[in-house]
């Protein structure tokens, strides 16, 4: 299973959550009406129609096929609990950091004319502040997956390999075909 770096960022503020969301489709229906100020807006959101969401909202509807159930909890996490969410990314990008657990390719560029063949490595490593902040700020203003994994490739390069720039200065690290990632507070 691939996962990508944006979903494990989301998952590891997911965790922090302190209740658990709502586990009925009425229920999620209801908070998304709440949250979103209207069955009108919900419907836009989920891309149902509107008379659907009313059926859900009175009870009428009970399950929802799987791919509708996915869209509804996926847009009930991203509202959930707004505070601590905003809460547990400022302490990981202020005094917390993170830990990424990955098994991928790795590849370097040393020396001009050097370089190692790309290997597969299992590695997890604690991320300082700073590339919690880099990667939960550029995840809210809309960066590629692309993007992530260049900022936590760097991340890895600083603290893994070049165990905090205490040694092999002007190492380049190439993260490529992420068969697994992680990420925890």
């Amino acid at each position: 299973m691939v996962d990508s770096l944006g979903d494990s960022l989301d998952h590891a503020l997911e965790s922090a959550f302190t209740r658990r969301i709502p586990q009925s489709a009425q229920a999620q229906m209801k908070y998304l009406v709440k949250q979103l100020k209207g069955t009108k807006a919900a419907a836009q959101a989920l891309g149902i129609s509107q008379r659907t969401v009313e059926r859900y909202v009175a009870g009428k509807l009970k399950r929802p096929r799987q791919d509708l159930r996915g869209r509804i909890e996926r847009e009930v996490k991203q509202r959930w609990q707004p505070q601590v969410r905003a809460k547990a990314r400022k302490k990981a990008a202020s005094t917390g950091g993170l830990v990424v657990s990955t098994r991928a390719k790795f590849g370097f560029t040393a020396e001009p004319g050097t370089t190692e063949d790309a290997r597969i490595r299992d590695i997890t490593q604690a991320l300082p502040p700073e590339f919690a902040d880099r990667l939960f700020t550029a995840r809210e203003q809309g960066a590629t997956e692309q993007e992530l994994q260049q900022i936590a490739a760097d991340g890895l390069a600083r603290m893994y390999f070049r165990a905090n720039n205490s040694r092999a200065h002007g190492l380049g690290v190439e993260f490529t075909d992420i068969e697994h990632i992680q990420i925890e507070l």
